[in-house]
């Protein structure tokens, strides 16, 4: 196998077909979404051309997720996307986007932790898979970068009984931390 560190390179052939250069064999798109879920960068390059696809490639796995029903992105975010390719200031965007997910990974932690501190929460019936579902969420939308969660939760066991905090106190801590957060984003 070669270097994590180096992107696996996908060539794309005439006929459409994508080969995996490391393992000599056909690829699919979902083979393809499963490298990057697992923190593998991938290259996708036109065999003739040489021209670059990747970005092309990425935004069709995003499409064929979303046209599942796997909704991560909601209807205002894909408009003002949208939006933002027919206005002078769509080069704000990217920048924007990157700095966001940066802010996501580093709140990510803190955020779960807080999560878990929620009592009413913490008790829900079917907590752990969404929990469980949000870590993976977490991992595929930051590259495998979890910010030190590593599936044990960091913040109070919320059948301890140690939590001095009311659900009150707890609910006024998250929301100055989403007003800080917004705070941030507003400042960029």
């Amino acid at each position: 196998m070669a270097d994590q560190g180096e992107p696996l390179l996908i060539k794309r052939y005439a006929s459409r077909r994508l080969y995996n250069t490391e393992t000599s064999d056909y690829v699919t798109l979902e083979d393809i979404a499963g490298f990057i879920r697992t923190g593998r960068d991938v290259k996708i390059v036109d065999l003739k051309s040489g021209d670059d696809l990747t970005r092309q490639y990425l935004l069709q796995i995003i499409a064929e997720h979303e046209s599942r029903g796997e909704s991560v992105l909601p209807i205002t975010v894909l408009t003002d996307l949208v939006r933002s390719y027919s206005t002078q200031g769509g080069s704000v965007v990217p920048d924007f986007l990157a700095m966001s997910f940066d802010m996501l990974k580093e709140g990510q932690s803190k955020m779960m932790e807080n999560m878990t501190a929620m009592n009413p929460m913490a008790r829900m019936p079917g907590f752990e898979a969404m929990r469980a579902q949000q870590e993976a969420f977490m991992k595929a939308m930051t590259g495998g970068i979890t910010g030190g969660l590593s599936g044990q939760w960091s913040g109070p066991d919320p059948q301890d009984g140690d939590g001095d905090r009311s659900a009150t106190e707890e609910l006024d801590e998250i929301k100055r931390q989403l007003a800080d957060l917004q705070s941030k984003l507003s400042k960029m």
